[in-house]
């Protein structure tokens, strides 16, 4: 069993492109599931329909949250999905049962004033401070995941027309835009710095783990008087809130943001009305 979600591990990484805080999640689902038909003499190959109910009710007497439970059937159906592409089963049965409703809580997003006093808080007169500056700059400016932006390479860089192409989940690759604010930064990041091949790198060019940007996040915002809590996900929630504010339609943003499902993006919408609803009562008296 144990060999099995180490292999599985490996396919999340390497062709699903998933994130080490993913593949970990989806490790210990997987252990739980197949725990579970050990103790109920189930042989994970040959599961049948009546099996899978019956693990559905086992979720359920957990009484998890419905998040939870999505997140362990996408698991366990992306596991199938694996053995198929091995050859070793045909049929998924976890393909047509579907995740439960979740409850989407609004996206944490900053305004604009947060974002000028993050960005003027970081000095760039040292290598650490150009380093820092760019990461802040491209998360808003392109709205990549933290998971997206530690593996960029140089060679990714489109310098003259300032795009990136990002591999995504699911290995699949965008194009991504920045400004000429980053272009700047990034521009003087590369000058003090030896030739690597990751844009954010150790000493020995490997890139830098997702950890190690969390906790740059943290120390730049550590000592600021923000009203929100910040981290790299915040600046992926607003630059897609900021887009919508600024007139992009959700179909653009959904394709900035790596989304396969236009109904992940939806949720930036229930942010954006309220804009929608401030401007109208600013404009239109009689709606007053």
């Amino acid at each position: 069993m144990e060999k099995e979600i180490i292999l599985f591990a490996e396919y999340l990484e390497k062709e699903m492109n998933y994130s080490s805080h993913t593949i970990q999640g989806y490790r210990m689902d997987l252990e739980q599931y197949l725990e579970y038909l050990d103790k109920n003499n189930i042989d994970y190959l040959k599961i049948t329909r009546d099996h899978v109910r019956s693990f559905l009710k086992f979720l359920d007497s957990l009484q998890l949250k419905n998040s939870s439970i999505s997140r362990k059937i996408s698991c366990i159906r992306s596991f199938y999905n694996y053995l198929i592409n091995e050859g070793r089963i045909d049929k998924n049965l976890f393909k047509t049962i579907s995740n439960p409703k979740i409850e989407r809580k609004l996206p944490n997003f900053l305004s604009y004033e947060e974002m000028r006093i993050i960005m003027d808080s970081i000095s760039v007169d040292t290598f650490k401070g150009l380093r820092n500056r760019l990461i802040v700059e491209l998360f808003y400016a392109t709205g990549c995941r933290v998971s997206e932006l530690v593996m960029i390479k140089v060679s990714a860089i489109d310098f003259n027309n300032m795009t990136i192409q990002i591999k995504g989940k699911g290995r699949k690759v965008r194009t991504v835009y920045y400004g000429e604010y980053a272009s700047d930064v990034m521009k003087k990041y590369l000058n003090s710095r030896k030739k690597q091949e990751f844009l954010f790198s150790t000493d020995d060019d490997t890139p830098l783990s997702i950890y190690e940007v969390e906790n740059i996040i943290k120390r730049i915002v550590q000592d600021l008087e923000l009203k929100n809590h910040v981290t790299p996900h915040v600046f992926r929630h607003t630059f897609a809130t900021h887009l919508l504010n600024n007139g992009a339609d959700i179909k653009t943003v959904q394709e900035l943001l790596g989304h396969s499902n236009l109904n992940t993006t939806g949720i930036y919408t229930h942010v954006t009305n309220d804009r929608l609803r401030e401007v109208y009562l600013k404009c239109f008296k009689r709606g007053s």
